[in-house]
């Protein structure tokens, strides 16, 4: 397989200032895009120690030779999503990837809702959760979208979960989102296809991050085979900067699905 080279390209990451969005603004900037780092705050990557600020990552970036800027937004009000595309796009002068991956299983004012299921959990919580996951993701698509479909080019990926595709009885309203996710991309897929701009998503497998280790137990996986264990960032982020590439210039409308 052909190397990755994202020299002079240029990428917006949601949520990357820790867990797997940061590992993905990383591998982007190791190809050679220039990255910009969001989160909806400048702190919340210190939450789980996975990083000082977001200012900081940002920082990492420019230690590897290429352009990064931190914006601040939260992707769950469009005026601010709005604008995060737009400083995106005057701080490097076009966005030719958009990484959706801003999202998570939080309560409106809890770190996860409680109770997590679909009768008990409370509508401030399911609101919360659906516009984390499935409505900003679709405000992004939209902003950054216009601007790839004016210049005829793009490539976006939207980042779901594999709890899209199990039944499950805890985290019914994340897992609906994030399912939600899948049949979105297809869709804008087949809109965005006569302007050459690529949509496809990835549903990660159980992966190691801060916020993961601290929230779980985790058990032992010694002797386990390779594709029967948690994965590593990097495990998740190679298929992102595959779906970046020119790699997958042919692929649209899928979803990779990471099962465990």
């Amino acid at each position: 397989m052909e190397t990755v080279d994202l020299k002079g390209k240029n990428a917006l990451v949601t949520g990357s200032s820790r867990g797997l969005g940061k590992q993905y603004a990383i591998d982007l900037a190791r190809a050679g895009a220039n990255v910009i780092i969001h989160d909806i705050d400048e702190y919340a990557a210190s939450a789980f120690n996975e990083s000082i600020s977001g200012y900081d990552v940002s920082n990492q970036l420019k230690e590897l030779g290429v352009k990064s800027e931190f914006f601040t937004a939260d992707l769950a009000d469009p005026s601010q999503a709005e604008q995060l595309a737009k400083k995106a796009i005057e701080a490097l002068g076009s966005i030719d990837i958009l990484v959706n991956n801003a999202g998570g299983d939080i309560g409106h004012s809890t770190p996860r809702p409680d109770p997590n299921d679909a009768i008990q959990i409370s509508v401030e919580d399911i609101r919360a959760v659906v516009d984390r996951n499935l409505v900003s993701t679709m405000y992004m698509c939209k902003f950054v979208g216009n601007h790839m479909v004016e210049r005829k080019q793009g490539k976006i990926v939207n980042v779901g979960s594999i709890a899209g595709h199990v039944p499950v009885t805890q985290g019914i309203i994340y897992a609906t989102a994030k399912a939600g996710i899948t049949y979105y991309t297809r869709s804008l897929a087949e809109q965005l296809r006569p302007y050459d701009v690529n949509v496809n998503a990835i549903s990660p497998a159980p992966t190691y991050t801060g916020r993961f280790l601290a929230t779980r137990k985790v058990d032992s996986e010694e002797g386990r085979p390779r594709l029967q264990k948690i994965a590593q960032p990097e495990d998740m982020s190679n298929i992102v900067l595959f779906l970046c590439s020119h790699l997958a210039d042919y692929l649209t409308g899928e979803t990779i699905v990471c099962w465990k």
